[in-house]
């Protein structure tokens, strides 16, 4: 049976490994944040608020901070960088369906899109 919830899991493309470090946000578009933290080893943000009561019907914004990921890496970027932050808008119909987000990026690209779960 399928779980509710949200669930990122990033990887940078680029060096071919997950974003450990890279620094996320998650908050439904009325401005309310849900949770914001770093990705952790296994390229996930986990968080307690990503999961059960606190995902409602809505519009939702995910906001990566890639130019902050590479210049922790030591990775020569223009000012500003070609992408600082990254927003995701996406909407949750159902909540009883699990919205797996992957982030594949480098320092000049993404994608972004509801994966399976």
């Amino acid at each position: 049976m399928t779980i509710g919830g949200i669930s990122v899991h990033c990887v940078d493309v680029g060096h071919g490994r997950v974003a450990t470090g890279l620094r996320v946000r998650v908050a439904r578009l009325d401005g309310t944040v849900l949770c914001e933290g770093r990705v952790g080893a296994k390229g996930l943000l986990e968080h307690p608020a990503l999961m059960g009561d606190g995902i409602i019907p809505g519009g939702y914004e995910v906001i990566f901070d890639v130019g902050a990921f590479y210049r922790a890496q030591g990775t020569a970027l223009p000012s500003p960088a070609f992408l600082e932050e990254v927003p995701y808008r996406f909407h949750i119909a159902d909540v009883a369906q699990h919205y797996h987000l992957p982030f594949k990026f480098t320092a000049w690209g993404f994608s972004l899109f509801r994966g399976g779960a």
